[in-house]
């Protein structure tokens, strides 16, 4: 993988790779979620285990409150003055505050001033409220017999205390080696995740414009790199197709180019060599149909490029098509004998008025050039679209052929050659400019022999911008 990190900005994550950067975040996270889980799991402990010593010295008041209900303080049995590892101190303390009976670890006086209780258990009295500041206390008041008495039962917290300290000592322990694990495990999985986006970027540096039949791997996970592969593949075969539909269209660009330049050289040689020749007839019959022919074949490439650069933008307006199929009809016939059949309905529509001129007009120079002696034009309304139909009673289109037509330099057998000097483009230029429109063409066969070109266009345009379609067809 190519270095692009800056000399001197190591320690900057942003020109980190991605694998450390990720294993950055990971570690992050998990320390954060570490300290809280952490910190949340010994408050939950130590509040488990206060409770517990809590409800041991509860118990304990609750077993002497109990006792004291058949004998005096002093006559109380001596195994609820036992203590252990919970219970550290009891007390029984008469009316007048004196300690009259108590476990051996107890001291003389109250554990803490009697007065804090009255009649009911209370339990859990903090740390500080004892005299030597390290057990809880619990206790009650209660009248029994021989009198009034408190009883005072300790709970030590130190043990609590310890336990929880362990823990967390443990915890702090823990969290380095589980940041640095997930870190280590994070920069492993990220970087063997990139070796496939590393093989795809070193493939795509080695593909050319001369090769652009070679693709990126494919890992075989179906994950999103996977993904990225195939869609990279895709969008490779896409660019190959283009490049190679380009270069066709300037193969034979040249190709067509190069006839009328030969012709008008070639008239050119001959007037030079007699120049008695170069009059107004060699002139009009040799110089100008090959000028013309020349000029209408650019016009035509160049609006295939703007095409194919950034689509064609249409001028909306509202148009009249039957009038348009009115004119370009009068046009055709003034240039041929051919019989023209036409049922024009009333059609308005929004769109282009130069560009449906150009397909009306190619669409019927072609119907006449390959017609035997009939072509028909229909234009009508049909619910939301336009439709324009243009026949011809010629040899007809073979089914396998009809979507390949619209491609550029196509031309088909002799049958439908370009005897009218044809370059193959007026099809190409008929299909952009209705796609344009957000129409769509199509051939079918016509009743009684030859091909049917329909032409349905949405009566409202889906282009906006300007967009000039002049020039011959």
């Amino acid at each position: 993988m190519p270095h692009l990190r800056r000399p001197g900005t190591w320690w900057r994550p942003r020109y980190w790779g991605i694998s450390a950067r990720s294993a950055l975040v990971a570690a992050t996270v998990v320390l954060v979620a570490f300290v809280l889980a952490g910190a949340g799991l010994a408050f939950i402990l130590y509040r488990s285990l206060l409770s517990g010593v809590d409800d041991a010295a509860a118990g304990r008041v609750r077993d002497i409150v109990a006792a004291l209900q058949f004998d005096t303080g002093p006559e109380l049995d001596a195994a609820l003055m036992a203590t252990d590892q919970r219970i550290v101190a009891v007390q029984v303390v008469d009316a007048s505050g004196t300690v009259i009976k108590r476990s051996a670890s107890a001291p003389d006086a109250p554990l803490v001033d009697v007065a804090a209780f009255g009649s009911g258990l209370r339990t859990g009295l903090s740390d500080h409220a004892s005299r030597d500041g390290d057990m809880r206390i619990s206790g009650d008041t209660v009248d029994a017999m021989g009198g009034r008495y408190t009883i005072l039962v300790g709970a030590g917290s130190e043990g609590v205390e310890s336990t929880v300290k362990t823990v967390l000592v443990l915890l702090m322990g823990a969290a380095p080696i589980v940041t640095v694990v997930s870190a280590a495990v994070t920069y492993g999985l990220v970087g063997r995740s990139l070796l496939s986006v590393d093989a795809i970027r070193a493939r795509v540096a080695e593909i050319s414009t001369s090769d652009l039949a070679e693709r990126v791997p494919v890992p075989t996970n179906y994950d999103e790199i996977s993904a990225l592969a195939v869609t990279m593949n895709e969008m490779l075969a896409r660019i190959e197709s283009g490049h190679d539909t380009q270069r066709r269209f300037v193969g034979d660009a040249s190709h067509e180019l190069r006839s009328p330049v030969a012709a008008i050289l070639s008239a050119l040689d001959v007037a030079q060599a007699h120049p008695e020749l170069l009059n107004d007839e060699f002139a009009s019959a040799t110089l100008r149909p090959e000028a013309q022919r020349m000029e209408s074949l650019v016009e035509d490439l160049l609006l295939l490029a703007r095409a194919d650069e950034r689509g064609l933008a249409l001028q909306r307006r509202d148009v009249d098509l039957d009038d348009i199929a009115s004119n370009e009809m009068g046009r055709l016939l003034r240039r041929t004998t051919m019989t023209v059949d036409a049922d024009l309905a009333p059609t308005r529509l929004v769109g282009d008025p130069s560009g449906l001129s150009r397909v009306l007009r190619n669409l019927l120079d072609n119907a006449a050039r390959h017609a035997t002696s009939l072509v028909e034009l229909r234009v009508h309304g049909d619910g939301s679209n336009a439709v324009v139909t243009v026949g011809d009673d010629g040899p007809g289109i073979p089914e396998a052929e009809r979507e390949r037509v619209f491609d550029r330099f196509v031309r088909l057998d002799s049958d439908r050659s370009r005897r009218g000097g044809g370059a193959g483009l007026g099809l190409a230029i008929v299909s952009e400019v209705v796609a344009a429109h957000g129409g769509n063409v199509t051939i079918e066969d016509r009743p009684g022999g030859g091909a049917l070109f329909v032409v349905q266009l949405p009566l409202v345009s889906v282009a906006d911008g300007s967009y000039d379609a002049g020039g011959r067809g």
